[in-house]
């Protein structure tokens, strides 16, 4: 289903030449160094291809003949290929593995093209590897470059002086990579259901965060044990040459540097795309739903308004919201990767779970805060040690996004880890207060949690959190600001078994309340206490996790309350005059 679903995705993008999607039988490569050559082999300049400065040096990939995968042994990539391969020059002290590596480079060039191909780029890569080498070797040793060559043994290519691309993208090549003679079929894709070349060793796919950086595979069988009725390899799931190359460059293109169809999700890179063209515009807003981007945040904001509009007023996001959209997650697994989610949906049942998503998050934000949605990643993060997303526990991003996509509850790992971050940092940040709330409604239906401060709500948990926040309001208020508030030393007790210290702090409130010296204020901090105590009832032993989450969540609203009063600065001016 998922190399299907690839297999299609290229088919309909390689028809749009605007996409940048490697043609058949090619694939982008970053290439260092060129080989400038006349049109009779010899020999001109090495091209530095790469830009900016030192060791931020790098060069832009260019479309060359797909590679050959490397093993052990020896394999020649075609017109391009290490200097080793290139030039047969010995880069690591073992001149006869190279002598053999330089051979098989000329041997794959002769097999592909023959013994006196018409091109004339061709036949210069012909005559300076027959002819020219030896001398190139001379020149290329004053080089400035080639102490680096030596050092690194990087990608060559080459390129007629008369040319802008390189001989492996000139017409005549590109032709015959592309409606040459291919090997008789021998056996049946099980993508395609056609006959086909079995390909044994599929392309690596590269850009998964944490996997190898020389790429891994979603296909792979490298042990005997993962072996079957005398299958080896690949062949026990017998995948077809234009299969594995439509979806091997169809994922390596979604998971590119700079792609806008993927984001991180904790440890799963995640990549999504539409079933058809007109799907386009959904793709583009899917990131921004998740993770806005930090230079243009109005558009997370101008995405959702979107998503809202369309799902309340019943109104299409795309012309087709029927069509099918895949969102694939795909994490590292030693050699391999692994899947960590496959969700198919149509865009309508997409932009339906996106609103519940960000209704359950809705709550009171901060003044500082922009109107941005709250992103996936900073939901993840904000549970993190550090804030860190490398601190993100294993599973959780793909498990949330599961839930989000499938409408499923949260998991509850996302619950617990919010609350460790809080007693650790006795800190209710707005994110972590969007997340609890989110996980109370959505999975334990709790309807008396609001978006904004709720005083019927009589839950014990939550009322103790709204009267911890004004118990520390009223230290505030009397004391200003402290290195050390209650918050810093009784969250953590007071949220978990509230009955240990709630006459400490009750008797410190009294304290605090006498040294106000505005006794409007006063007054009205003594109210608010009775309201909140009236509805609390017995104040129980110990809160439960589920509770603990509702203490936050009013806490949270306590001290929004305060702060998104139109006069809240007002009793600070008023604290500095006497007492009436």
């Amino acid at each position: 289903m998922i190399l299907q679903a690839l297999n299609d995705y290229y088919a309909r993008k390689a028809a749009d030449p605007q996409t940048g999607l490697a043609p058949e039988g090619f694939e982008p490569k970053a290439i260092p160094f060129v080989l400038v050559l006349d049109a009779d082999g010899h020999f001109l300049q090495l091209a530095d291809r790469r830009e900016g400065e030192g060791k931020k040096k790098q060069a832009k990939p260019l479309l060359v003949p797909q590679g050959t995968k490397k093993t052990s042994g020896v394999t020649a990539n075609l017109l391009w290929d290490n200097a080793e391969y290139v030039l047969g020059i010995d880069t690591k002290g073992k001149p006869e593995r190279v002598a053999e590596q330089h051979l098989a480079f000329v041997a794959r060039l002769r097999e592909r093209f023959g013994e006196a191909p018409a091109d004339i780029g061709l036949r210069a890569v012909y005559t300076f590897l027959k002819d020219h080498r030896v001398a190139a070797l001379e020149k290329l040793a004053t080089h400035s470059a080639w102490p680096e060559v030596l050092e690194t043994n990087p990608l060559l290519s080459f390129q007629l002086n008369t040319d802008i691309e390189l001989v492996c993208q000139r017409p005549a090549v590109i032709s015959v990579m592309t409606t040459g003679e291919s090997a008789a079929a021998d056996g049946v894709c099980l993508t395609s259901g056609e006959p086909d070349v079995i390909e044994r060793l599929h392309p690596a796919i590269k850009g998964v965060w944490g996997a190898q950086t020389s790429g891994a595979n979603i296909i792979s069988f490298n042990l005997a044990a993962f072996s079957s009725y005398g299958k080896t390899q690949s062949f026990n799931a017998p995948v077809g040459q234009r299969t594995t190359f439509a979806y091997t460059t169809a994922l390596n293109h979604l998971l590119a540097k700079g792609s806008r169809q993927r984001v991180q999700v904790g440890d799963a890179s995640t990549v999504f795309w539409a079933e058809k063209a007109s799907g386009a515009a959904f793709e583009s807003a899917f990131l921004d739903f998740f993770d806005p981007p930090r230079d243009d945040p109005d558009r997370g904001t101008q995405a959702v308004v979107s998503l809202y509009a369309s799902v309340k007023d019943g109104r299409p996001f795309t012309g087709d919201d029927d069509q099918r959209f895949h969102v694939l997650g795909l994490a590292p697994n030693a050699a391999r990767i692994a899947i960590r989610f496959w969700h198919v949906a149509t865009i309508r049942e997409l932009g339906g779970a996106f609103y519940r998503h960000f209704e359950n998050l809705n709550i009171d934000r901060p003044a500082y805060e922009t109107a941005v949605p709250v992103s996936l990643y900073r939901l993840l993060t904000s549970i993190a040690l550090l804030g860190k997303a490398e601190n993100i526990p294993p599973n959780l991003g793909g498990d949330v996004m599961r839930a989000i996509l499938k409408g499923l509850p949260y998991p509850e790992t996302l619950m617990q880890g919010a609350l460790r971050r809080i007693r650790a940092e006795r800190e209710v940040t707005y994110p972590r207060a969007a997340l609890l709330k989110a996980y109370l409604i959505r999975n334990l239906n709790d309807k008396e949690i609001t978006v904004s401060l709720n005083e019927s709500n009589n839950d014990p948990g939550y009322r103790l959190g709204r009267l911890f926040a004004a118990l520390e309001r009223v230290q505030e208020r009397a004391q200003g600001n402290l290195n050390a508030s209650i918050r810093e030393r009784y969250y953590g007790a007071f949220s978990s078994t509230p009955v240990t210290v709630l006459p400490l702090l009750m008797k410190l409130k009294n304290h605090h309340i006498a040294k106000l010296p505005n006794r409007g204020e006063a007054v009205n901090l003594e109210k608010l206490f009775s309201e909140i105590i009236d509805g609390l009832g017995d104040v129980p032993a110990r809160l439960s996790l589920a509770e603990q989450a509702r203490f936050a969540v009013g806490y949270y609203h306590q001290r929004q309350s305060f702060f998104n009063k139109p006069d809240a600065d007002k009793p600070d001016q008023l604290a500095t005059q006497p007492a009436e």
